[in-house]
């Protein structure tokens, strides 16, 4: 499997921020350099997953607007409240 190799890229930062990371750096025994890639790395995956699930809800909404198809918030209520006991639901059909 090839790997590509990374590319450098800059970003400017405040003296505040960047005090910040040194310190958090120094703490953790890392390099600022890590810090800064670990930070970047997992807001990336934060906001893919947050913008994933927006497009899931814009589909869903759409789905809605054309079907009408529905489980109300009372039915979906009850069948979580019976999570875990002797008498759980099955998932509430969706209906108009």
């Amino acid at each position: 499997m090839a790997t590509t190799a990374a590319k450098p890229m800059s970003v400017k930062i405040d003296p505040d921020t960047r005090a910040r990371v040194e310190s958090l750096a120094e703490a953790r025994h890392r390099s600022t350099h890590w810090i800064m890639r670990e930070a970047i790395s997992q807001y990336v995956d934060r906001e893919e997953k947050r913008e994933a699930f927006r497009q899931e809800a814009i589909k869903a909404w759409e789905d809605y607007q054309e079907t009408g198809l529905h489980a109300t918030a009372a039915e979906v209520d009850a069948w979580l409240a019976s999570w875990g006991t002797d008498d759980e639901l099955p998932a509430p059909a969706c209906h108009k």
